[in-house]
């Protein structure tokens, strides 16, 4: 039987950095940023770590599931903003639900980290190794955003999302195909510098903003666009998918001229298409779940429907799973 989602919640901090908020101290307007990126607020979580934006979408995950936390076996946590370079964030999750005789660990891919994660906890239920899998998506990408730089501080927010794994009890639902690629061609174009091994952090890193993200916006635009349609119009292609079939396409959170030129590629029309940019800018790894959890807890998934999930992010990271949701309304 393939693996499907469960249970999904989410979690979002409720400090918001609207527009104005930049436009106080940054060379830049609202009408600036609506139009290049689509965004008109963030959530910014001030005090905590990624784990404080996971444990309470996690518990209501499991909540919605009926099941105890000692039921869990597995946990995955998607992220690049791990609360330390170790232990994993995992074990923090773990050790803050209380959850006893289970393992884990974290999973780094950017904004792809979601669907990376997803299918690999996907082999992990298929193969009976794990039985039911909290998979956690979750950013404090403010920890890591230079508030100086109008490019780069306007796209980030901080969110958690969380989805439980367990195997399909019907083969047609669930998760069907996926396709992932790594390319580190996308190193000088996206990027933290500072913090591993190859740049440790010292007062040099510190002064050349090394601990901070960077990326050349219109480069990572134009490989974006082309990696997150291509991906999603092969899978189709592969499952005999034609457009009026996609019943959901729910893409990483990046940009709106990324998502609509996805759709566009795709043949769907924008009302088929996930888009919560707007109100909470790009979460990263939360991005996916995030629109996955808002939309079942708005009804309009319904069991059966055809999801194609898309990403794209540093390294170059590209992603595209389809399934067919399996959760009741």
């Amino acid at each position: 039987m393939p693996a499907t989602i469960t249970s999904v919640a989410h979690y979002v901090p409720p400090d918001i950095y609207d527009n104005a908020f930049f436009e106080s101290y940054l060379d830049t307007s609202n009408e600036w940023i609506v139009t290049r990126t689509g965004i008109s607020e963030r959530r910014i979580l001030k005090q905590g770590a990624t784990s404080d934006l996971i444990i309470p979408a996690a518990k209501e995950c499991i909540e919605k599931r009926g099941i105890e936390p000692d039921e869990i076996d597995t946990i995955i946590v998607a992220t690049v903003t791990p609360d330390y370079l170790f232990p994993n964030t995992a074990s923090i999750v773990q050790h803050k639900l209380g959850i006893k005789n289970v393992w884990g660990f974290d999973l780094s891919a950017a904004c792809s980290g979601f669907i990376f994660a997803l299918v690999t906890a996907a082999g992990l239920v298929e193969s009976g190794i794990s039985k039911k899998l909290l998979l956690c998506g979750a950013d404090k990408m403010s920890a890591i955003t230079d508030y100086s730089d109008r490019t780069q501080a306007i796209l980030f927010g901080d969110a958690g999302g969380c989805v439980l794994i367990e195997k399909s009890k019907d083969p047609n639902l669930g998760i069907l195909d996926h396709i992932l690629q790594v390319d580190g061609v996308g190193l000088p174009y996206l990027h933290m510098l500072g913090g591993g091994s190859a740049n440790p952090a010292n007062h040099e890193t510190v002064e050349k903003k090394y601990h901070y993200l960077y990326q050349d916006g219109q480069t990572v635009f134009k490989a974006a666009v082309v990696g997150m349609a291509d991906f999603s119009l092969e899978i189709m292609r592969r499952n005999n998918l034609k457009s009026e079939d996609v019943d959901w396409l729910v893409p990483h959170q990046a940009n709106l001229r990324i998502i609509s030129a996805t759709g566009n590629r795709m043949g769907l029309p924008p009302e088929k298409v996930m888009v919560n940019i707007d109100k909470y800018g790009n979460t990263t790894a939360a991005t996916i779940p995030m629109c996955l959890s808002e939309w079942h807890q708005a009804g309009k998934l319904k069991k059966g429907h055809n999801l194609i999930l898309a990403s794209f992010g540093a390294g170059y990271t590209v992603g595209a799973v389809y399934m067919k949701w399996y959760m009741n309304d």
